[in-house]
């Protein structure tokens, strides 16, 4: 029987951008645990087949259309939610997109879509959950970094940006709602098996054999990686971790170039 530390039952999540990749990864280890979920994201067609699978661990399951970089689909996102689900007690920052150009080549408009989406919506969701988090008591918060948020990426300065922004902002979110019982976290995945990386290793010659080899681990990772992480970040077993940034990577943040 797992540690009731871990066990999430009766509580209720929100997960962007939860209908494949590392955001579906971690709403199945949320539903395994027992949450009812939200996916939010932009693909009917990957949330409906994400729902049917996450319905299948035995909890409810709904679909929201999302605009990340969009404000009144954020608020409109939320205020579906926790009626739906009857709370909120866990959100999952985790909608994201990336734009590769060498810094000078980058138009002013592309550089604020990625922005928008990646740290301008994190921001304002956090900002428009945070009553119901109040009202249940408390809530977790877990957002998503990068390696990019350690390492500078010469081809993705405005992604590398945000999430840079993305651990500050989630250490000021920490510091701020820590007497509403509000604890905020953030995931740094490494290099991991998405279809944003999948479209990275056609545009970047030879990323797949560097990143293998610099990985201790000797791999990619996998979106089941963040099965454990995500269950540990937004349950009581993390009520007094806060405000950290946490490198999900095969040591890849540790080893030496």
């Amino acid at each position: 029987m797992a540690h009731q530390g871990f066990d999430l039952s009766g509580r209720a999540a929100l997960v962007t951008g939860g209908n494949g990749g590392i955001g579906l990864g971690m709403a199945r280890g949320l539903a395994k645990a027992g949450a009812n979920i939200a996916i939010a994201a932009r693909d009917e067609a990957k949330m409906a087949a994400a729902r049917t699978e996450l319905e299948s661990f035995g909890v409810k399951v709904i679909t929201i259309a999302f605009d990340a970089g969009d404000r009144d689909s954020i608020h409109a996102c939320v205020d579906k939610a926790a009626p739906d689900l009857g709370q909120l007690d866990i959100l999952v920052v985790n909608a994201g997109i990336n734009i590769r150009k060498m810094p000078q080549d980058f138009a002013p408009e592309e550089w604020q879509q990625v922005m928008d989406v990646n740290l301008n919506g994190p921001f304002f969701i956090a900002q428009a959950i945070h009553p119901h988090f109040k009202k249940a008591g408390g809530g977790k918060i877990i957002t998503i970094g990068s390696m990019a948020s350690i390492f500078g990426l010469p081809f993705s300065s405005p992604y590398a940006s945000t999430k840079g922004g993305i651990v500050q902002m989630t250490r000021v979110l920490a510091t701020a709602w820590a007497s509403d019982n509000i604890q905020a976290n953030a995931i740094l995945p490494g290099w991991i098996d998405t279809a944003l990386t999948q479209q990275a290793r056609r545009d970047v010659d030879g990323l797949h054999d560097r990143v293998v080899n610099r990985t201790p681990a000797g791999r990619w990772g996998e979106a089941d990686d963040f099965e454990g992480i995500a269950v540990f970040l937004a349950s009581p077993a993390s009520d007094f971790v806060t405000g950290s940034a946490i490198p999900v990577c095969g040591g890849y943040s540790i080893m030496a170039g």
